[in-house]
């Protein structure tokens, strides 16, 4: 199928899934399937009206979940919590309705990244390691307000 819309997540985080269509009203909801899907795998599905997890893939296991107050209105979005790097694939939302068969699908790819690491400040014993004088000894925001002084006076030269 054609990808309908791409979204980004970092690992850990909760992402949206976005499935929109024509609202539905609350008769035609309860007569309705909704499949979310990576190829076969069942990422999430929802049939006659309430959640039908027994055949979701085990990696989606709790992490998965419609938004029910809002499917009446055509919103078949996926909220995935805790996202993985394993979730990166492309989704398929299929909806498709009892009464008339008729099928819609859309697939939106998600692209997981891995959060940027964030350096743990060296512990006492290893900042003793290093040798005195060394651009260590000097915090980065203390170079901040220097520069900031360096510039205002550039800038007045100009006007």
């Amino acid at each position: 199928g054609q990808l309908d819309t791409t979204c980004h997540a970092f690992v850990g985080e909760t992402v949206v899934l976005p499935c929109i269509t024509t609202p539905l009203g609350e008769q035609t909801l309860s007569k309705s399937k909704i499949y979310w899907q990576i190829g076969t795998k069942v990422v999430h599905f929802f049939d006659n009206g309430q959640d039908s997890l027994e055949h979701q893939d085990e990696k989606f296991h709790g992490r998965t979940s419609l938004f029910l107050d809002k499917m009446k209105h055509g919103n078949f979005s996926l909220k995935i919590s805790n996202v993985q790097l394993r979730d990166d694939a492309e989704y398929s939302c299929i909806y498709r309705q009892a009464a008339d068969q008729q099928t819609k699908k859309s697939v939106i790819k998600l692209n997981v990244s891995a959060l940027p690491r964030i350096e743990k400040p060296p512990s006492p014993s290893e900042q003793n390691q290093i040798p005195s004088g060394s651009p260590m000894d000097v915090p980065c925001l203390a170079l901040l307000p220097l520069s900031f002084l360096l510039l205002v006076p550039l800038g007045l030269w100009h006007l």
